[in-house]
């Protein structure tokens, strides 16, 4: 196993979900690192792929509702939204995107910001 083939995740529906008020609902984040220590800098070498997420409402207790920050080494693709409604409150909800490709179906609020 080459040091680019560190694993994978492919094939994961999250579906007919009700969210309230929860941080971050849709996230992936391969930046993840806490208190910021002994991992700055640092990319993932799993690859993710084909996730769906399909009617999903709700509220967010984050204004970004969708965050999918992941690896510049292996771009998260094939990320589908697919009927999404997630407010903040009487503010407006976001999306973030870094290093995820995929498409949008249906109704999807906050606007998805995933390039296909």
């Amino acid at each position: 196993m080459g040091e680019a083939d560190l694993g994978y995740v492919k094939g994961v529906l999250f579906e007919d979900i009700i969210i309230n008020n929860a941080r971050n609902p849709i996230i992936i984040d391969q930046d993840y690192c806490p208190h910021n220590e002994g991992c700055p800098g640092q990319v993932s070498g799993v690859k993710i792929s084909d996730v769906v997420y399909r009617n999903i409402r709700g509220s967010s207790g984050s204004q970004v509702a969708m965050k999918f920050d992941c690896s510049p080494k292996t771009p998260c693709s094939g990320i589908v939204l697919d009927n999404v409604d997630l407010t903040y409150g009487s503010k407006s909800a976001s999306s973030s995107c870094i290093n995820a490709d995929g498409s949008a179906f249906g109704l999807v609020h906050p606007s998805s910001c995933l390039a296909a």
